[in-house]
């Protein structure tokens, strides 16, 4: 493999006059867990689809796991393992049975099989009840069932949609420790969520997406870039009396007061907060703490969603 997973260029799906994903062109290095973010009707799981090799691009190109879309389907398809929306299992058959016949449908004997299974349904809490029938089961069961096939075979880049819906919060916290253990094994997740504090936690690279690329980055890079960076001063008395002083230190861009605190943007915090609270401390100020500004994942997410 490359040193990127999964490279596409000008990828486009369209279903008659509409345009599910528009000219798509990312990188996303090996090793790598990337967020893919956008509201419900984006085009998060068309992209899915094209890239795991289920449907074909109307225009432009992908690589994915070292082989390009259209030319070898089969072999990206055993590469890759899937985690789609509506995950299809059978109903009338268990867990194990279940996941058999899938693991024989990616070319693994019965005994790597027999291990793969126990393995996944121990880390999801469902060896003890692998012989029951899974029509039975609740969704987060299911879910828990769906996320073990898509893993079975081992594969270089997993793709998963929305793994965590319908999980109790115990459940979702496995799942998130698997991505991690995924990623530190140098497995390529590519996760679409809904949960901007489970991005947050998990992601080394996020894309915002409605249709089309509107911003790629890490978390804090998204943050930063349409927020800045700034540090949030706290007293003990009110802070209006203090943003003079603030304003008057190296690097200040800006301070706001609002009760008890200042908010001063600075060009390179780490550089300039150090002369910021001398100026502070010059001027009498009562300086309590200082904690960095920053707006969250969520407010980047909106920000960019709402007026792409």
């Amino acid at each position: 493999m490359t040193a990127n997973a999964i490279e596409t260029e000008c990828l486009t799906r369209r279903f008659g006059p509409r345009t599910a994903v528009d000219g798509l062109t990312l990188a996303i290095p090996a090793g790598t867990v990337f967020g893919f973010l956008g509201p419900n009707g984006a085009g998060k799981t068309t992209t899915v689809r094209l890239l795991a090799g289920l449907i074909a691009p109307s225009s432009g190109g992908a690589r994915v796991a070292g082989y390009r879309l259209g030319e070898r389907d089969a072999a990206l398809r055993r590469a890759v393992g899937i985690l789609t929306e509506t995950p299809g299992l059978y109903d009338r058959l268990d867990p194990w049975h279940n996941l058999r016949f899938f693991g024989r449908l990616y070319g693994l004997d019965d005994r790597r099989v027999a291990a793969q299974i126990e393995r996944y349904l121990t880390i999801f809490g469902l060896w003890e009840r692998r012989h029951e029938p899974i029509g039975g089961f609740s969704k987060g069961m299911r879910q828990k069932v769906a996320i073990a096939r898509a893993l079975l075979h081992e594969p270089a880049v997993v793709f998963l949609d929305e793994p965590t819906a319908a999980l109790d919060p115990e459940a979702a916290r496995t799942v998130r420790d698997v991505v991690k253990d995924l990623r530190a094994a140098g497995r390529t997740i590519f996760l679409t969520t809904h949960n901007l504090n489970e991005a947050e936690e998990l992601c080394d690279l996020i894309g915002v997406f409605r249709s089309r690329l509107l911003r790629l980055d890490t978390p804090a890079g998204l943050r930063a870039s349409l927020f800045g960076r700034g540090t949030i001063v706290r007293f003990t008395g009110p802070a209006a009396a203090w943003a003079a002083a603030a304003q008057e230190a190296p690097g200040v861009r800006a301070v706001t007061a609002n009760d008890g605190a200042l908010t001063v943007m600075l060009d390179d915090p780490e550089a300039h907060n150090p002369g910021l609270i001398r100026a502070l401390v010059a001027a009498g100020a009562p300086v309590r703490y200082v904690e960095p500004a920053t707006g969250s994942l969520e407010d980047a997410y909106l920000a960019l969603v709402e007026g792409g």
